[in-house]
């Protein structure tokens, strides 16, 4: 049987209440801890957004009357002046010109014409309708529109007799083809004054044999007012093995 002494000593008591208070304890200061640090949190939020409410409060200005509403924004902001350097002029070397007499005056460059060549001089043969409109007679025989001009026609121009060319040789050797569009201007007797190529094939042989024979070509003149005229005509010429 032991005794008195060694029963207070050795009794279970004090470490059984600290296990069985353990748990809870450590509960207790774990919600404290983070309601304490929330806390903190909250303050510092709370702290800043006063700190941003006052100074919007401090930029807000309050306008009670029209007349402090100012100048619209684009006069009272000017534009920057941009600054300009005066150009550097070099001093005039001969000096400042000095009024001579009319006698003194050389100027070799200069020929005037006298009273009798000016009145030599022919004005063209212009004519002026009632309605003051100038009116420039130019026969129509010499008239030759130019490639890209627009003539007016009542009946456009007509293939009567269309060569065809010839198959370059090595073109047709080495089987290319392809397809060449020849611009021609037919004359009032429907014969071609002009030819020139007016889309390439890609190809230099087959747009030279097929603008070699652009003007053995035929046309039936394009007619305006019951009488021919000359005009630009774009037809295409295809080499087709």
């Amino acid at each position: 049987m032991a005794t008195h002494t060694e029963t207070a000593l050795y009794s279970p008591y004090g470490a059984f209440e600290l296990k069985a208070r353990y748990q809870r304890n450590f509960l207790y200061g774990t919600l404290i801890m983070v309601a304490v640090v929330i806390l903190i949190v909250a303050v510092s939020w709370l702290i800043s957004k006063m700190g941003e409410v006052e100074a919007i409060s401090d930029q807000v200005h309050v306008i009670k009357t029209v007349a402090e509403l100012g100048p619209p924004p684009t006069i009272a902001k000017k534009p920057p002046q941009v600054k300009v350097e005066a150009p550097q002029l070099s001093a005039p070397k001969v000096g400042i010109p000095k009024p001579v007499a009319d006698d003194e005056v050389l100027d070799e460059d200069v020929v005037l014409a006298t009273r009798d060549e000016m009145a030599e001089i022919v004005a063209p043969d212009i004519t002026t309708e009632s309605s003051g409109d100038i009116v420039v007679d130019i026969d129509e025989d010499e008239f030759f529109p130019g490639m890209d001009d627009f003539v007016a026609v009542e009946k456009q121009a007509e293939f009567i007799d269309r060569v065809k060319p010839k198959y370059p040789r090595l073109a047709e050797q080495a089987g290319i083809e392809g397809k060449v569009w020849i611009k021609v201007l037919v004359d009032l007797d429907g014969s071609v004054r002009e030819a020139v190529i007016y889309k390439s094939s890609g190809t230099a042989a087959l747009d030279k044999a097929a603008l070699d024979v652009a003007k053995e070509n035929k046309f039936k003149p394009a007619i305006q007012n019951g009488r021919p005229v000359r005009t630009w005509v774009a037809y295409d010429v295809d080499f087709i093995l």
